[in-house]
């Protein structure tokens, strides 16, 4: 597979320090954004710990499951990421445990890997991936928060979650927990496909249709920039992460 890619952080207007990190390998089509929290320091120590994890485990997934068996390989693929993510919860855990300075501190990670003419997608928290295919946007992820639970209960509105006052509190992270559940999810990926992983810091301020828009009509750098842009005019009151990742061939 062919991919381009690109990526954007930044610190926003309200915050000191960005708790967020990314990650871009097109060698091995691995792409992450992780949302950190745990105060100054802990929220950048668990996403970094994340982002480096999820890198050392899934870089050599090629030579490790080579060419396994189609029937096989999507479910071995999506253990294979699932680990990853379990092993850096695992780490963050641990060393909040042994330093009172970062307990407490724990991450969201949305994870994209491209595989034999596949993309899986995985997450835990409410960092976002979104599908742009045939000029239609769908959010491909769910969030894990408290907000969105209160929607499907119909209890408010989408409207009213993007207000809210509890909407930055997530019902799954890592490393705040020892173990945490992860949604992954397999898609046939098609030339032209692009992907939008993001932060919250991005998507309670930016809308799928702003997404989208400005993926069709400017080049990847122009659209990440211009998402930061958008998010800081609009208050800017997270840390912002954009990366954008796009199926040139399946081949």
């Amino acid at each position: 597979m062919r991919i381009t890619s690109a990526g954007i952080t930044n610190v926003g207007m309200k915050r000191t320090n960005n708790e967020d990190n990314y990650l871009i390998n097109d060698q091995i089509g691995v792409y992450v954004v992780c949302d950190g929290m745990g105060g100054h320091a802990g929220g950048e120590y668990a996403s970094q710990i994340a982002v480096t994890t999820v890198e050392e485990v899934l870089a050599n997934i090629r030579d490790e499951l080579g060419e396994a068996d189609e029937s096989m390989d999507d479910q071995i693929t999506q253990e294979k990421i699932k680990y990853a993510i379990r092993l850096a919860g695992k780490r963050i855990y641990e060393r909040a445990q042994l330093d009172p300075e970062f307990r407490g501190m724990g991450t969201t990670a949305v994870i994209l890997l491209f595989r034999r003419g596949m993309a899986y997608l995985a997450h835990v928290g409410d960092s976002r991936g979104y599908l742009i295919r045939g000029g239609e946007i769908t959010q491909r992820t769910e969030d894990h928060s408290w907000v969105n639970e209160q929607i499907k209960a119909g209890l408010i509105t989408p409207e009213t979650a993007k207000h809210h006052r509890f909407r930055n509190i997530i019902t799954r992270s890592l490393g705040f927990q020892e173990e945490v559940e992860i949604d992954t999810q397999v898609l046939r990926a098609e030339p032209g496909d692009l992907y939008l992983l993001c932060s919250d810091g991005l998507s309670n301020l930016v809308d799928e249709g702003e997404m989208r828009d400005l993926l069709v009509e400017k080049s990847f750098q122009e659209t990440a920039r211009s998402l930061i842009e958008i998010a800081n005019n609009r208050g800017g009151d997270d840390n912002i992460t954009v990366v954008i990742a796009r199926v040139d061939s399946v081949d």
